[in-house]
């Protein structure tokens, strides 16, 4: 699992209360909750937790990587940098393409 895959998160009483259960959104970044005191959803077995984004919901939330679980590597993203002309574009295979390259 990797930045901007395409996630669901697994229900549990937790993800059911806070209406989260079975959300599809998209991996925006992760964390060491004790450097950074992230709130975190779910009991971390690790220091590291996963930020999705729900485009629905226009919020993310951090969650303990168990219940993360990946549906695809979100084919046809864009991603841009700000003050740069290059932008690229998200293979299924989970690989980056520079956009000014896809023909």
């Amino acid at each position: 699992m990797g930045f901007a895959d395409r996630v669901r998160i697994k229900r549990t009483e937790e993800t059911e209360r806070l209406g989260l259960a079975g959300r599809e959104g998209q991996v925006f970044g992760y964390t060491t909750p004790s450097v950074t005191d992230v709130a975190v959803v779910g009991i971390l077995a690790d220091d590291y937790a996963v930020n999705v984004h729900f485009k629905e919901l226009a919020e993310g939330f951090w969650f303990a990587d168990h219940l993360v679980e990946q549906i695809d590597h979100a084919p046809g993203t864009v991603m841009s940098l700000e003050g740069q002309n290059t932008a690229w574009v998200r293979l299924p295979n989970g690989g980056w393409q520079e956009k000014s390259s896809l023909g």
